[in-house]
């Protein structure tokens, strides 16, 4: 992969920053509600496009932490990651800020795991730590260990201390810059991905929860199995894949891809909002405004296209894609899911037909979606 010519620092690392709002937001504050807090990010520099997206569903209680985005020049390699803090099993009361503000355990622990992630991956650059689940997990869990934690007077199955998911993607270009390898590294249910112009989206990962059919995902929230926390054992789960350049790399947590009405939707709004957008900092803001309106959780994405020549390039190797896509979708989309004006009936048909299409739509969409999901626990060699 070729350095842009306009010097550049030996590592190019971003994270998602504010920036002044548009002329007119997705989502507008009630009179007497503060703006929906949102950060959103791009930058483009020829072979490397980087966009970044953080939404907070009620202001200010918000528990994912910013994703990180870090490419690093002199040696090829990058990272990309998100981090859900679990509202559910860590909703008491962790920290107060100097302010007096009070910050969830689920604030904390996806904030201490992503300072974690950050530190990790400088040592991975220096070469003083390996790029695997096991040098993660022991800076994840030291960090954990230093964060502020309270012991709460509520205890049970579903509890945890500092509970996160974390969802990264580490990535090595080939030295012939033709291929990339690509490790993913998750605990819990957020995602990565890959994005390629010839057969679309590929989760990379599999939910740590009983089901793991994406379809029925989205209809059901099912407690994960394994989940970064403070006071219990958990795994970082990871695998090796080699993918083809130029490909696009994500990672995004649940209030992306979970609020959706098949799985194919998620990459529908990728490719849609690419062909919408004038640059990588377009096409952040063109997502932000599309997640927040239909999301009902805080919401976060980092993603990396790699190996374009330019933004105009990425566009238009894509577009095929696209418009395959949109074919896909929307024959026998039903009225009811495209807001279009007299689709009244019986509420039991309109139901049924709605789960008819999906089911026809996600059978035709899976296999490619799942060429490279990882086998079941029990399926492992």
């Amino acid at each position: 992969m070729n350095k842009p010519p306009t010097p550049l620092p030996t590592s190019w690392s971003a994270t998602a920053r504010p920036l002044p709002p548009p002329a007119e937001p997705a989502v507008a504050a009630a009179p007497d509600r503060p703006p929906v807090p949102q950060l959103y990010w791009g930058s483009g520099h020829g072979p490397i496009q980087a966009v970044s997206v953080w939404t907070e569903r009620v202001p200010g209680r918000g528990e994912d932490a910013e994703p990180f985005v870090c490419h690093h020049w002199e040696s090829t390699q990058g990272l990309i990651a998100v981090f859900d803090g679990s509202g559910g099993a860590g909703a008491a009361p962790a920290w107060q800020t100097p302010d007096g503000t009070a910050r969830t355990g689920a604030w904390v622990g996806a904030r201490a795991a992503r300072l974690a992630t950050d530190c990790w991956f400088h040592d991975v650059v220096r070469g003083s730590q390996d790029s695997d689940e096991d040098s993660l997990h022991a800076y994840v869990k030291y960090f954990l260990e230093q964060a502020p934690k309270r012991q709460s007077k509520i205890s049970g199955t579903m509890r945890r201390q500092l509970p996160t998911t974390l969802a990264a993607l580490h990535y090595q270009v080939d030295k012939g810059e033709k291929e990339i390898e690509v490790r993913p590294l998750w605990t819990g249910d957020s995602r990565a991905y890959a994005l390629l112009p010839g057969s679309g989206l590929h989760v990379l990962t599999r939910d740590h929860t009983r089901e793991s059919d994406a379809l029925e995902l989205l209809r059901s929230d099912p407690p994960m199995t394994n989940l970064v926390c403070a006071d219990r054992e958990f795994e970082v789960a990871t695998r090796l894949l080699t993918l083809p350049l130029p490909c696009v790399l994500v990672t995004a947590t649940d209030g992306f891809f979970g609020y959706v009405h098949t799985p194919g939707d998620f990459e529908h709004l990728l490719l849609r909002t690419l062909e919408q957008a004038r640059d990588a900092l377009d096409w952040s803001d063109l997502l932000r405004r599309e997640v927040q309106a239909y999301t009902a959780d805080d919401a976060s994405l980092a993603l990396l296209a790699l190996g374009h020549q330019d933004f105009a390039d990425l566009k238009a190797d894509f577009a095929p894609r696209l418009r395959q896509l949109t074919d896909q979708l929307t024959v026998g989309r039903p009225s009811a899911l495209t807001g279009a004006s007299g689709h009244g009936g019986d509420p039991r048909e309109t139901a049924a037909g709605i789960k008819a299409w999906q089911e026809q739509t996600w059978q035709a969409y899976r296999p490619d979606y799942e060429r490279h999901l990882p086998p079941a626990p029990e399926e492992s060699v």
